[in-house]
């Protein structure tokens, strides 16, 4: 199997430019000898702080967002020419907070990843139900969507830049976690979906992480699973001594 461990983290809203750059100083040091694939994402100001460190090093430079649309009157927002400018590598979109709290529809999502892929970012493209979704069986259904639509124009080749984020929104930020059989079956799910889209090989070689309450004590019983294939890390991101022991799980 030629797919690899992705470990990436969210800081979110978090974090000022002297702290973001303790802490990428302090994960450039602990990870250096890491075996995964590393990415860490900081506010939009704290980019080009955190850029300046990590370059150079096995972690990717990460952005939390982007605009829909490459320049113009877009009061607020951050394009991706600007992003490219600062050596972002990687886009996250369509995560849980964008999609239930700022409201993002999954056209505007998949406007952005066109757009991110035709500049030559990876993306994550987040999915996951919310906790009345899942009460209601409708778990394939929301997932299925959200990747169908979110991933809608996306060519075969770009696909190959793309890693999907499974992330029940219950379980972010809640202390609540999916079991590792749980989380499982929605991976091979989706998993099964990319191939209905794109064919064996495609499904087979995608990325699927997982996020939604990934501590150091449950990282190595997701990551065992066959179609988790990493980890999209919120809240425990935020110091070395939650995050490094995830990256580095064996």
């Amino acid at each position: 199997m030629s797919r690899h461990y992705y470990i990436a983290g969210n800081w979110k809203m978090h974090k000022t430019r002297a702290e973001s750059a303790e802490l990428a100083q302090a994960l450039v040091n602990e990870l250096k000898d890491g075996k995964h694939k590393y990415l860490i994402a900081p506010s939009f100001t704290n980019i080009e702080t955190v850029s300046a460190i990590i370059e150079g090093t096995n972690i990717r430079l990460g952005a939390q967002n982007c605009a829909p649309e490459e320049q113009g009157a877009h009061t607020g927002e951050v394009s991706v020419l600007q992003l490219k400018d600062l050596g972002v590598q990687t886009i996250i979109l369509g995560h849980s907070e964008r999609r239930h709290v700022y409201k993002e529809d999954n056209a505007l999502i998949n406007k952005k990843v066109k757009l991110a892929l035709s500049k030559g970012f990876e993306v994550i493209l987040c999915i996951g139900e919310l906790l009345e979704e899942r009460e209601a069986g409708r778990v394939e259904e929301v997932c299925e969507t959200q990747t169908v639509k979110g991933l809608e124009g996306v060519s075969i080749e770009d696909l190959a830049n793309v890693i999907i984020a499974y992330e029940p929104v219950w379980a972010i930020g809640t202390g609540k976690t999916a079991t590792p059989q749980d989380a499982e079956a929605v991976h091979a799910f989706v998993r099964k979906v990319i191939t209905r889209l794109y064919g064996e090989e495609a499904g087979k070689k995608i990325i699927i992480q997982y996020g939604g309450s990934v501590k150091p004590d449950n990282a190595a019983q997701l990551m065992a699973m066959e179609n988790i294939d990493g980890a999209l890390v919120g809240g425990a991101s935020l110091k070395t001594d939650t995050f490094v022991p995830i990256a580095k799980f064996s």
